[in-house]
Order: structure tokens, then C-alpha cells, then sequence
């Protein structure tokens, strides 16, 4: 549809443009034709204007001779002619421009009228490209919120739905579906921006799953208390995983290396589980416990699939009477949810006074 009124804008702009350059060519001969019968350039250029707007002032010089007869006549007639189809011209863009505009947002926002359970990313940067195509290819129905131009130019080249709006204004989020999105994913890169989405999208839809990302960790309890479901923090994300790779190099291979073991990960993720590399500190309460005793502290949150030992050694389904030691990697199946599993084999928190205060 975009190509075909792209084509058809197309046409009259290129005869708009033809029709422009004729008028100025006619003028230009006009104006010539009159100074070479002994007019000066003023008077000359002025009779070719007013002659070709058919303004109908008096003559600025007497027409008396039969080269300007012929000079006043083919303006006339050309000029007219010109005028005429130049205002057609005019229409035409004009018109064919708006019924663009139209009809590439009302059948944007017609298709999003008809969309029920979809997900709603707000931004459309490096984060948002990629989390887009993930769920495109998931087969999960989406519509893209972003300010910039050139990316929502992006988003809609790439066969999404996408609305160039403020994500943080109610308007806007009502626009792209919010009453009957299931999933809000907010990837702005500004933490205050995601903040303000999040307490806009919550107030507006109640049950709404709302995925925010943050770039300082100090934002998490922020975007928690606006309403957001689950917190996502890449940069912490990507630190994790390269001490993974630097610390437990084996294991990494095992999880991250191959497409069976990656397609394996989204299974467990689909069922709410997922593949963690828990590194036992060494101020861990874990340190010297049995994995059963661990698995029992954990009420069933996770089990142990493999342990790889900070000497190198890797046991690949370690008995229960398994002890752990500081520094070991533990590869777990643990639930969606695993900060409470993560806390087990981290150091407790230390305790600050500040004043009369102990935080």
C-alpha cells in the first residue's frame, strides 16, 4: 500500500516540477522578447508577470507593434495554459499527500485497534531492535513506541507496527493498545524515562506484565515501586556472564556453547525455569553445606546439575553429600525468580552504621 501511494505521489511531484520549469522558461523568453524590441528589463519582466497571472493592469508600454502583438499573444495563451495546469499540479500533491498520510496512520492504528494480548516495546534502540526480532520470530504480536524518526522509519521498514510517540504520555500509550496489551517492555535508555513509563502503563492497565530495563542498579527498587514486574539490568547482566566465562570457563562452554543447549534454555524458559551459574562466595553461608542440605535451605527452589570446582574438576550430577567450597561454580535449574537463590551462595550483606542508624 505505501508503494503504491508512493508511486502515485510520485507522478504529480515530477509534473509539478516540469510545469514550474515551463513557467520560468516562458517568462524568461517573454521578457527577452520584450527588451529586444526596446523595453527595459523591468518593464519587460513586469508585463511577462503580470500577462502570465492575467492580473489585467494596463499596459506599463504601448503593444502597437506586430512583434509584440505576436510576443503578447503566445503569452497569453502559453502563460494561461501554464497557470492552469500549475494550480492542477498543485492540487494533485497536496491531495495525494494527505490521502498518504491518512491512510498509512489509520491503518496502522486500525491494526492495532484490532490487537488483543500483545506486547508493547517502548524504545526502539539497540536493545529494542533486538528484543523486537525475538519476538517477531516467536510469533508474538508487538507494536513499537519510539520518539526518533529515522528509527521509527527502522521499525516500520522491518514490517512492524510502530508509532512515532512520546512513550511516557498516557495519549500515546492508550494509542498503541495499552487497556489490552499483555506485556509492557520499556527499554528506553534513560532510567527516569522508564521510571515515568512504567507509572503511566501501571496506572492505565492493572494486570499488565511490565518489563523494565534499567542502567544503574540503584534504579531496580525505583521501577519495583512504579510497578514493574521484573527489572532487567543488561550492563549487570553482561558482567555476570563474563565472570562466568572467566571463572567457570567449562560450565559457560556447557550452557552457552551450542544451539541444542540454547534451544534448551528457551524450553526451560517457556516453563518458567531456567539455566543459572550460582559462584559460591567465600563468606557464603553455602561454603562446607551439602547440596541436599543446600537444595532443603532452598525448599525445592532449585537442583543441582553440575559442579564445577575451582581447581578445574567438573562433576556432572554430583551426589547429594557433595560439600561445596568457595569458589565453586553450581549449575542449577532454579525457578524464573532467583534472587532469593542467588543470596544463598553470595556473602551476607554487611551491615553500615551511620550515626546512631545500622542499615
Amino acid at each position: 500500500m505505501n508503494r503504491t501511494v508512493s508511486g502515485l505521489v510520485g507522478s504529480p511531484l515530477r509534473n509539478l516540477s516540469a510545469i514550474i520549469l515551463f513557467m520560468l522558461a516562458l517568462i524568461a523568453v517573454a521578457t527577452v522578447g520584450y527588451m529586444a524590441a526596446g523595453w527595459t528589463f523591468t518593464d519587460a519582466f513586469y508585463m511577462s508577470v503580470l500577462t502570465v497571472y492575467s492580473v489585467g493592469y494596463e499596459e506599463v508600454r504601448p503593444v502597437n507593434t506586430p512583434e509584440l502583438h505576436a510576443i503578447t499573444i503566445s503569452l497569453i495563451v502559453f502563460g494561461c495554459t501554464g497557470m492552469i495546469l500549475l494550480t492542477g499540479a498543485l492540487v494533485q500533491v497536496f491531495t495525494v499527500v494527505q490521502i498518504k498520510q491518512l491512510l498509512g496512520l489509520d491503518s496502522v492504528n486500525a491494526e492495532i485497534d484490532r490487537l488483543s494480548g500483545h506486547v508493547i516495546i517502548c524504545g526502539f534502540g539497540r536493545i529494542g531492535v533486538m528484543l523486537a526480532k525475538d519476538l517477531k520470530d516467536g510469533g508474538a504480536a508487538l507494536v513499537i513506541l519510539e520518539r526518533d524518526e529515522a528509527r521509527i522509519a527502522q521499525a516500520q521498514a522491518l514490517g512492524y507496527l510502530a508509532l512515532q510517540v512520546d512513550a511516557a504520555d498516557e495519549a500515546s500509550l492508550k494509542a498503541g493498545g495499552i487497556e489490552r496489551a499483555r506485556v509492557l517492555a520499556t527499554v528506553v535508555p534513560d532510567d527516569a524515562a522508564n521510571v515515568f513509563i512504567t507509572l503511566t502503563a501501571r496506572s492505565l492497565n492493572r494486570d499488565l506484565h511490565i518489563i523494565a530495563r534499567g542502567e544503574e542498579p540503584s534504579t531496580e527498587s525505583k521501577l519495583l515501586y512504579a510497578g514493574a514486574s521484573k527489572v532487567v539490568l543488561p550492563t549487570h547482566i553482561g558482567a555476570e556472564r563474563m565472570a562466568e566465562m572467566i571463572l567457570h570457563p567449562e560450565t559457560a562452554r556447557f550452557i552457552r556453547g551450542s544451539e541444542r543447549m540454547l534451544d534448551f534454555d528457551k524450553t526451560l524458559r517457556d516453563l518458567g525455569l531456567q539455566l543459572e551459574v550460582m559462584t559460591v562466595h567465600e563468606k557464603a553461608g553455602a561454603v562446607g553445606v551439602t547440596l541436599a542440605d543446600m537444595e532443603q535451605r532452598a525448599r525445592g527452589g532449585f537442583f543441582v546439575v553440575q559442579l564445577d570446582r575451582r581447581n578445574g574438576d567438573v562433576i556432572t550430577r554430583p551426589p547429594g553429600d557433595t560439600r561445596l567450597e568457595a569458589g565453586d561454580g553450581v549449575l542449577v535449574v532454579t525457578r524464573a525468580d532467583t534472587a532469593a537463590i542467588t543470596a544463598l551462595f553470595q556473602a551476607p550483606a554487611e551491615r553500615v552504621r551511620a550515626g546512631r542508624t545500622t542499615f
